[in-house]
């Protein structure tokens, strides 16, 4: 009965209920993409650092990101690290921005990441074509297939220089995208070192696993105190600065939150405005019902249910809008990342969303006299 009042009071005005599902599919689509640009962003921050194998990172002091990183640890820091109990391994990365020559001499600001593939600290991940071990090859580099036209390529066998640096095409990935726009340019070591120039023991990261079992937070504790020149900092520890210093140092995760609280305002104000003039179109009907002995309870269920419903309609709606849109940005520079959580949560906000905005139409429920349905 609650929802057959409720369906007919969604369907009695039919231009009214549809201002209220574009206002939610307004909001659902709105913080759809603002969320899913979030946490597109947020993986191309972390990319490197989530597919690293590390318990422990290395840094120079005020090294605030992965690819600001400068290439000053040396050897010395590299011993220092090895000599702690319950160290296992410990792997130098190179990475820094430079310049890409392409064939036509135009050049683009690219990332170089320099590790060797046998510590398999960092490899190149979501490989589409070539092979692994082509990196060790003298010219050898991976790009990713997004950045092709950028980097004046076409595939494999393709060469541009870094530095004076020949860099033949051996590998793509799909998918690897920069959140500076700069390309992530891999290869190893030696090679990186030399685009660089600087010395054969120099690095810009010391990746450090810890035996199994070991406590990583002592561990952390000891190798600081061993060290003048860097700091020591856990995976999760490194991957939150990176997203500290993309996302909300520059502003661009403000921007971005911003959009899709805007996005849950304005659904829950035009679902309020559009629930209330409803309501108010109903006083005679619902004071009826209180007349005939219905208690309050049951008309607020009323109420909720047709927001309920509104909710349902527009997020549903709205989603296959926001899918069809993630659909259209795979190729873009940052696509738009839907995921099943971000789906689930987006339900839980909008069925949120129109109850909040039903809260107004059922303080109107409740100064109902039943005994003004005879006054006329």
């Amino acid at each position: 009965m609650i929802l057959t009042l409720a369906f007919r009071n969604f369907s009695h005005d039919r231009l009214r209920s549809g201002v209220t599902i574009v206002g939610i599919v307004f909001a659902v689509v709105l913080l759809a993409v603002q969320l899913g640009l979030y946490v597109s962003a947020s993986r191309m921050i972390t990319g490197a650092v989530d597919n690293a194998v590390a318990d422990l990172w290395v840094l120079p002091f005020g090294t605030q990101s992965f690819d600001e990183g400068a290439p000053l640890l040396g050897s010395a820091e590299r011993h220092q690290v090895l000599a702690v109990p319950g160290v296992r391994a410990v792997t130098p990365l190179v990475v820094g921005f430079s310049d890409w020559r392409r064939p036509d001499s135009a050049t683009s600001s690219v990332v170089i990441v320099g590790a060797d593939i046998e510590t398999k600290a960092l490899l190149p991940w979501s490989i589409s074509a070539g092979e692994l071990a082509s990196l060790k090859e003298p010219d050898g580099v991976g790009v990713d297939r997004s950045y092709f036209e950028e980097l004046g390529v076409d595939g494999i066998g393709d060469f541009g220089h870094v530095e004076g640096e020949r860099a033949r095409v051996r590998l793509v990935t799909d998918g690897i995208r920069s959140f500076t726009r700069s390309p992530y340019i891999f290869t190893t070591t030696r090679r990186a070192r030399a685009m660089f120039g600087i010395g054969s023991q120099a690095s810009t990261f010391l990746l450090v696993r810890t035996e199994q079992g070991a406590d990583v937070a002592s561990l952390k504790s000891d190798i600081a105190g061993r060290l003048e020149s860097a700091e020591v900092l856990t995976s999760a520890e490194f991957r939150e600065r990176n997203i500290q210093q993309w996302m909300f140092n520059t502003g661009a995760g403000v921007a971005l939150i911003g959009g899709a609280v805007l996005g849950l305002i304005v659904g829950t104000v035009i679902v309020s405005q559009t629930l209330y003039s409803s309501t108010k179109d109903h006083l005679r009907e619902y004071a009826t019902l209180r007349a005939l002995g219905s208690p309050s309870k049951y008309l607020y269920k009323v109420v909720m249910t047709q927001a309920a419903l509104c909710a349902v309609i527009g997020y549903t709606l709205g989603m296959i809008v926001a899918l069809l849109l993630a659909r259209a940005s795979l190729e873009t520079a940052m696509p738009i990342v839907l995921t099943p959580f971000l789906a689930g949560s987006l339900l839980v906000l909008t069925v949120g969303m129109s109850a909040i905005a039903a809260a107004a139409a059922i303080l109107k429920v409740m100064e109902i006299d039943p005994a003004s349905v005879f006054a006329r």
